[in-house]
């Protein structure tokens, strides 16, 4: 008897000494007790109040970080879409829309606060007018990362500029409230991230397209001074000079000149001024709300000018960065048209300089005109940008910089190339390990898609996609730098090369030299 008392106490010390393991359900942040749920095996919470509702007098002012709660806080579901025309991500809308978006959400797989785990955050696409929040990379956080995800305001409510706004701001500028919610939600995180496990100076930014661009501009930006120490971008970058006009994505705009939409809108709605727009339904905005119509701009606090500059200057946060582009991304974005037109079009976007680009990008009849216009887009858009980040983190900065090539086309990751190259998000699918719906990749492609997730995983973890030591399963990724710029290609497998369609990436760099200095 006295054994079997022995040994049930022995039992008890143990248990009561080495816990089980579980994550954290339940802990304190800045403004009180938060619980989450279970999520095969991590917690999860999926509705954090990072900042008010941007309701009534909010609508169109800078985020109010959230006041404190009494209760436990349940983050036990989804948060509201922001308004937007369309969201290609949420198959026909099973989350309402409503300005009350301003949410982020964490998934850890930490058991302890003191597990100072990587931090991995999302900023979505979706051209600064459509995208959600919403969902979770359950492979990141199982491999030992806190993944976030955050909403910003989108369109006219995350965009919009306005003279009676810039009057009441107290820098005298308005627009990029989305913006200013990416920056309110990434500085709740850093404050607050320890208390679900995850270590504040090690949290890496990652974005796609408009992601993309948002991450270059928080890299550039002072008021995200120490908030991340590394950014992933895909299909992104913002190098533009400024201008009065966007003009085929040739400038970031400026928020005087932006202001005239702001103006045309209030008249749209029928407003005799601010405060009648902020009283005014929001589905009549959202319908206003054109493809592209609202964009961020040079603000002068968020957004300095002209980042190109700004990088010369030594002007921007000096961290590690991850990027890339696809080979064939401007065709989900243009149409094939006449010969005549797309001339036309050519010229009117890059006048004294019309005969050079024509030159670059041919056409002889409506199908090359389509290619052209796609290699343009893809060009303009995204891959000169993030070439000339590339270049200039690496010139005038520390942080070490990884470029790939995506040029990879899956039959069923590849959307409206024609010629089998990769398009827009093709990459997306092998990064993250998510599929298009019902169309999944083919066997063989699994090993590219294990070693792209490495990649991504590796450099949130260690800022090196290779890891803390060469692998032999995974193909080595060299540094990028301007005087020696190596580029992981991917297709059908992984080499190392130079600069893509560097002719091209050079009479744009020519042509946005000049550009700039006409602003001098």
């Amino acid at each position: 008897m006295k054994r079997f008392v022995f040994l049930l106490m022995a039992v008890v010390l143990l248990t009561a000494c080495h816990p089980s393991k579980s994550p954290i359900l339940q802990t304190t942040i800045a403004q009180g007790e938060i619980a989450g749920v279970l999520e095969d095996g991590y917690a999860l919470y999926m509705n954090i109040p990072y900042a008010e509702a941007p309701l009534g007098d909010l609508r169109w002012k800078a985020p109010v970080p959230h006041s404190a709660w009494d209760t436990v806080y349940q983050a036990n579901h989804w948060g509201n879409r922001p308004p937007q025309p369309f969201d290609p991500n949420q198959n026909g809308g099973e989350v309402a829309m409503s300005e009350d978006c301003l949410y982020l959400c964490i998934g850890t797989p930490a058991t302890s606060k003191n597990d100072k785990l990587p931090v991995f955050v999302n900023i979505h696409g979706g051209g600064f007018l459509t995208g959600y929040y919403g969902g979770v990379q359950a492979n990141y956080i199982k491999e030992g990362i806190v993944y976030c995800s955050i909403e910003y305001r989108m369109g006219a409510f995350g965009f919009m500029s306005h003279p009676e706004l810039r009057e009441e701001s107290d820098y005298g500028m308005s627009g990029n409230y989305g913006i200013m919610d990416q920056v309110c939600a990434l500085r709740w995180i850093h404050d607050n991230i320890a208390a679900f496990g995850g270590d504040p100076d090690k949290i890496t930014i990652a974005g796609e397209s408009a992601g993309g661009i948002s991450v270059h501009i928080l890299s550039a930006s002072p008021e995200c001074k120490g908030l991340f120490r590394g950014a992933i971008s895909e299909s992104g970058g913002s190098m533009w000079p400024v201008s009065d006009k966007r003009n085929g994505n040739t400038a970031i705009q400026d928020a005087r000149s932006a202001e005239e939409d702001g103006l045309k809108m209030q008249e749209q709605l029928g407003c005799a001024n601010l405060k009648e727009m902020r009283e005014a339904d929001w589905q009549a905005i959202q319908q206003l709300t054109k493809w592209e119509g609202f964009w961020p701009v040079a603000d002068g606090k968020y957004i300095m000018g002209d980042a190109y500059k700004e990088y010369e200057a030594g002007r921007f946060n000096d961290v590690n960065v991850l990027m890339g582009t696809n080979s064939d991304e401007g065709s989900m974005f243009v149409q094939p048209m006449p010969v005549a037109d797309y001339e036309a079009l050519v010229c009117s976007v890059y006048t004294d300089w019309c005969d050079r680009f024509l030159a670059m990008y041919p056409a002889t009849n409506e199908q090359e005109a389509y290619y052209s216009l796609s290699d343009i887009f893809r060009d303009g858009s995204f891959a000169w940008p993030t070439y000339a980040w590339a270049n200039q983190q690496t010139r005038y900065g520390k942080g070490k910089c990884y470029m790939y090539y995506f040029d990879h086309c899956s039959p069923n990751t590849c959307f409206d190339s024609p010629r089998g190259g990769a398009s827009h998000v093709a990459e997306m699918p092998f990064a993250y390990g998510w599929d298009f719906g019902e169309k999944r990749i083919l066997p063989e492609e699994q090993p590219i898609r294990d070693a792209m997730i490495a990649y991504w995983i590796n450099f949130t973890k260690y800022q090196n996609p290779n890891g803390l030591e060469a692998s032999e399963s995974l193909p080595y990724w060299p540094e990028y730098r301007f005087d020696d710029p190596k580029v992981l290609y991917i297709r059908n497998g992984f080499s190392v090369g130079g600069v893509p369609n560097e002719k091209q990436m050079q009479l744009y760099e020519a042509f946005f030299a000049e550009r700039r200095a006409r602003n001098n």
